[in-house]
């Protein structure tokens, strides 16, 4: 590509710091989440969020989990005031709910902000100044002492406007566009402040390191994270917190790695809504631990109520192939993959593991709300025989033989490729249905009836209808389906051998009824199978035999 020469990093490497964080594998536990969907995600949308639609967003992280929820910029719009205002006049915040509201460092906001948080019984003042270079050069024009006495300022102001409301107010401090703030300058910042705020650990402040714009890879940003987390003043007094954007697509690694690196809480969206490219996706993050056997403290267990309403009041669209929430993401078109699931989810019947070690499959998708036989073998012409068996199976209590999946498989395979189209479960059935049972063409049972000879042989006759025309055929041989057999092979004209059999119950809505399977082996070394259906196991064999003779006559 051109112009690649005018661009360089904007970032700014901290100085050696303690590097043990990165042997860690993982988080192994859930941080503080705070929700920052009603603000930061709402001011990205192209249609924001109307004032019922926010309550009910609002109600859902509640239900979620959340126990930190940004409910806006109360100085930033009358929409915004009026929002924070009916919480508080509702009656809508539990006990055990901080709610959080956003103000520049700037005086007539800060006094607008709390004016909106009159009645609150529990909230974060969540502050903040641009600290970057490119800002404190270009936009501010200031120095960095100046920008430095922006948040210190402002600080000052909040501390004494809560002490004039006899509030409980708890403070929060963000050098914004951290990312591109020289390390050493961001911690003097933020040092500054929290010797405005004196925090202590029965009281702490939050000190919130953003990604304002990413501009490093996940590592650097973690190192930045490091070398606050080891020389901030107050640490065990300070909840130290973050903000990842997702410019570079890296928000939830920055935020793992961040949690690794010393962070204890997190600010992002569901699904990752957000300026630009998006917030850190909490569900994602969430989940991700959850799929390491650490509690997110988050409950994300009907996951398709969670996109539905989101959806709907954000009108955004949750990608079909979203980590964990997206349509497609347990769903298995490859037939080696289609395979290797259904062998897996069959060995968990077997063996009732206590772990979840299915192939393709991170999760159990029940865990999120999801269903097995809609969400996870999905048919198209990539599919193969142990999805389409998985499926017939699961769904419909049909247990072919193996090798009559596989011819199955071919068969479901030609009709979605001659289709271009994916296959549902109903069209798969109605499909082996039409093709493999009770196949009536060229020839159709009519009846059968065979007695048991002193020898153990069986005799007697098959009336078939051919052409219109109803035939009786002596029947004999060493059992029913041989006696049948016998006499088709010899009045029918065709010739087979190695008759494969195998039978069972269907067990799923349709207890009474038997399945019977027959696989034929013509001259040509070809193996045909056909299916019987009937309440009478016998009655089945014999319609699956002729089902299999049916369907060599037709070149099937």
């Amino acid at each position: 590509m051109k112009n690649f020469t005018k661009y360089r990093k904007g970032y700014y490497v901290p100085p050696v710091c303690d590097m043990s964080w990165a042997q860690k594998e993982y988080p192994d536990k859930a941080p503080t989440w705070c929700s920052v969907d009603l603000r930061d995600g709402n001011q990205s949308l192209i249609i924001p969020m109307s004032l019922d639609e926010k309550i009910e967003f609002y109600k859902m992280l509640i239900k979620v989990g959340f126990k930190e929820i940004e409910v806006g910029f109360p100085a930033a719009s009358d929409t915004e005031y009026e929002f924070l205002r009916r919480l508080v006049d509702e009656n809508l915040i539990p006990d055990d709910v901080t709610v959080q509201v956003l103000t520049q460092a700037r005086e007539h906001i800060i006094k607008k902000t709390f004016e909106a948080l009159k009645g609150v019984k529990n909230a974060i003042v969540h502050v903040y100044n641009s600290t970057s270079f490119a800002q404190r050069q270009q936009v501010f024009r200031m120095s960095k002492e100046e920008i430095k006495q922006i948040a210190i300022d402002g600080a000052k102001l909040l501390k004494k406007l809560t002490e004039e409301a006899g509030a409980d107010y708890r403070f929060e401090y963000s050098p914004e566009s951290f990312t591109g703030t020289e390390p050493e300058y961001a911690l003097e910042v933020c040092n500054a402040v929290l010797d405005v705020w004196q925090p202590t650990p029965d009281k702490k402040a939050i000190i919130n390191i953003p990604v304002t714009v990413e501009m490093s890879m996940p590592h650097v940003y973690a190192m930045q994270v490091a070398y606050i987390s080891q020389n901030l003043k107050y640490r065990d007094s300070v909840v130290l917190s973050l903000h990842p954007h997702n410019d570079r697509g890296c928000g939830v690694a920055d935020s793992e790695m961040g949690l690794l690196a010393g962070a204890d809480r997190i600010e992002g969206t569901l699904f990752g809504n957000g300026e630009r490219t998006g917030n850190a996706d909490i569900v994602t993050i969430g989940m991700n631990m959850f799929a390491l056997g650490v509690d997110p403290q988050l409950d994300f267990s009907n996951m398709p109520e969670l996109v539905e309403m989101y959806e709907r009041v954000t009108r955004m669209h949750v990608h079909e192939r979203q980590p964990y929430a997206g349509a497609l993401v347990f769903a298995a078109f490859s037939g080696s993959h289609q395979d290797a699931i259904a062998k897996g989810m069959k060995w968990r019947e077997e063996t009732d593991p206590s772990r979840w070690t299915v192939p393709y499959l991170p999760i159990d998708p029940q865990d999120v709300g999801r269903q097995y036989d809609a969400d996870v073998i999905r048919i198209n012409s990539q599919s193969g025989k142990g999805g389409v068996g998985f499926i017939m199976e699961q769904k419909y209590g049909i247990d072919m033989p193996k090798k009559m999946r596989e011819d199955f498989g071919y068969c479901i395979k030609g009709v979605s490729d001659h289709k271009h189209k994916e296959l549902l479960p109903d069209e798969i059935y109605q499909i082996f249905q039409q093709e493999y049972v009770n196949a009536e063409s060229p020839y159709k049972l009519v009846d059968f009836a065979l007695r048991k000879e002193p020898n153990g042989i069986r005799s007697g006759e098959v009336i078939m209808m051919i052409d219109g025309k109803e035939q009786k055929f002596n029947a004999k041989g060493n059992g029913r389906l041989d006696a049948v057999s016998n006499a088709l092979q010899e009045n029918l004209g065709v010739q087979y051998k190695d008759l494969i059999y195998s039978e069972h119950a269907l067990e799923i809505g349709q207890a009474s009824r038997a399945m019977a399977y027959i696989g034929i082996t013509g001259e040509d070394g070809r193996t045909t199978w056909g299916a019987g259906m009937d309440t009478d196991i016998i009655t089945a064999s014999i319609l699956a035999l002729v089902s299999a003779i049916n369907r060599m006559k037709n070149g099937k």
